[in-house]
């Protein structure tokens, strides 16, 4: 079994998002710039086999994506159950949401089951509740910005440009230095992200915005659309100075009022596990988190 496996470029944008729209998922991975962008670190690639998208991922065990389209689901995955078995690997499909996990269970009743992993489950606010912060559980946010502003009378936010680009890359080469990215594959690999996310922004199609104080660039966010069109607006990169206390809240806040404010819902990614990310991330107390997880055939 041969399929037509290529690297993701810039002129698939158009195909791949026109499968993302059709499956109007909340997920991080629904949107294109996010998988360009990570591609080369997983080893991704893409085909369409029978009118369906599926992505390979070859680092580690190697997996494939859920069949995303119009097509024939049992027939794509029997296709793919058989290029697993005739490469000699165990068949694995990555990042299944509890809604395709159903139609998997639907089509093959008790032949697979799914471990969902809580350090790959997304968290989806309410846009308003983030720029308004409104309520008791967001008063502590509310507390960081007033401090952001006391100490920071002169602050302004710009909407990332082609002008003030190159002030965001210098700042990110001294966040790096900073947070030791050198000396961490996986803060390497995500520092890359964020250079490549900058240099290609409007080839990849991301709205950034960015805070300064003082003339200088001390923190910067970027994202894009999800797939569920005019639902979900994704925030993929999000760089502070640690030391500007309120820097962070501040530039969540602000990017939201200003760019993301049509979306009911803004998707902020995963915490990978990381416990001070994931202990920021709850204290925004998530409307919702977006389950994913793997597949395999159960053992006989």
């Amino acid at each position: 079994m041969k399929f037509n496996w290529k690297q993701i470029e810039l002129s698939d944008r158009e195909l791949i998002q026109g499968y993302y729209r059709k499956e109007s998922s909340l997920n991080c991975e629904s949107a294109f710039a996010n998988n360009y962008l990570w591609a080369p670190h997983y080893d991704m690639q893409f085909a369409v086999i029978e009118g369906m998208l599926v992505f390979l991922v070859r680092k580690g065990n190697v997996s494939v994506s859920f069949p995303l389209g119009g097509g024939d689901l049992a027939k794509v995955l029997d296709l793919l159950l058989t290029y697993f078995q005739e490469q000699g690997l165990e068949f694995c499909m990555h990042l299944v949401s509890p809604s395709q996990f159903e139609r998997l269970e639907a089509l093959y009743p008790g032949r697979f089951e799914i471990t969902y992993d809580r350090d790959s489950a997304d968290y989806v606010y309410e846009s308003e509740k983030l720029i308004t912060l409104s309520g008791k559980k967001l008063h502590g946010k509310r507390n960081h910005i007033n401090k952001f502003k006391e100490l920071h009378p002169d602050w302004t936010y710009e909407a990332i440009t082609d002008d003030n680009t190159p002030e965001c890359l210098k700042m990110a080469q001294e966040w790096r230095v900073l947070n030791g990215c050198d000396e961490d594959e996986e803060k390497s690999a995500e520092f890359c992200v964020t250079l490549n996310a900058l240099r290609m922004r409007k080839e990849l199609g991301l709205t950034g915005g960015l805070l300064r104080t003082e003339g200088r660039v001390v923190a910067f966010t970027l994202g894009e659309p999800g797939a569920a069109e005019g639902e979900v607006f994704i925030v993929h990169i999000e760089k502070a100075y640690a030391d500007i206390q309120g820097a962070y809240p501040m530039i969540n806040q602000q990017f939201v009022e200003h760019e993301a404010a049509a979306y009911p819902y803004i998707n902020r990614e995963e915490d990978t596990g990381a416990e001070g990310l994931r202990k920021a991330k709850l204290s925004y107390h998530p409307v919702m988190m977006v389950e994913k997880g793997i597949v395999k055939e159960k053992l006989s």
